[in-house]
């Protein structure tokens, strides 16, 4: 069985004990997380391999992290995630990347991902639910970041925190790639 089988017996399993957990029918997650009904169906039934986007709507409307979708195993009391484990949740040809480097069942999703956004090059992301706090550190190369229409800059070194329940991306108007870390933050389903 390949890594992609695994991640998606995983997402499989875990998508269907959340929503049970959660006293979700079908119907409700899917009104919750702007997904079709379909489409749970098949995640559920291990027959395709969800978008990013669609697999962070998911995790939102469950109130849980991305990480806690796709774990193959219960998360021991320490939980060591070695390089090879990282999930490599998005890529493009010219080398762009993000990597969900580990996850954490806090009383909300807690995240920790690693980007890499080649020059030229950038991300969009939907609004998360209210509460939502995105912390990033730029490693290498200058960040533009976009928060509801207004573009920051973020130069290697610095850091920025912004709540993110408004529309954002991510974006390389540079020459040299971006490195940076980020940390997600999401409040528990209430």
């Amino acid at each position: 069985m390949t890594d992609l089988d695994h991640l998606t017996q995983a997402l499989a399993r875990n998508l269907k004990r959340w929503r049970a957990e959660r006293n979700f029918t079908l119907d409700a997650l899917a009104a919750r997380a702007g997904v079709s009904r379909g489409m749970i169906i098949q995640i559920e039934q291990a027959r395709t391999n969800p978008s990013v986007g669609i697999t962070v709507k998911l995790a939102d409307a469950l109130g849980v992290s991305i990480t806690t979708l796709l774990d193959y195993d219960q998360e021991p009391r320490v939980r060591l995630v070695p390089a090879g484990e990282a999930v490599r949740m998005w890529s493009t040809e010219a080398g762009s990347s993000n990597v969900l480097l580990a996850g954490a069942q806090t009383p909300g999703p807690l995240e920790l991902w690693g980007w890499e956004l080649m020059p030229g090059e950038g991300s969009d992301s939907d609004p998360h639910p209210p509460g939502t706090y995105e912390l990033l550190h730029v490693r290498a190369g200058e960040l533009t970041l976009t928060v509801d229409g207004e573009d920051y800059r973020v130069p290697a070194g610095a850091s920025a925190t912004f709540e993110a329940d408004s529309p954002h991306s991510y974006r390389n108007d540079g020459k040299t790639a971006v490195e940076m870390s980020m940390v997600v933050s999401v409040p528990p389903v209430r």
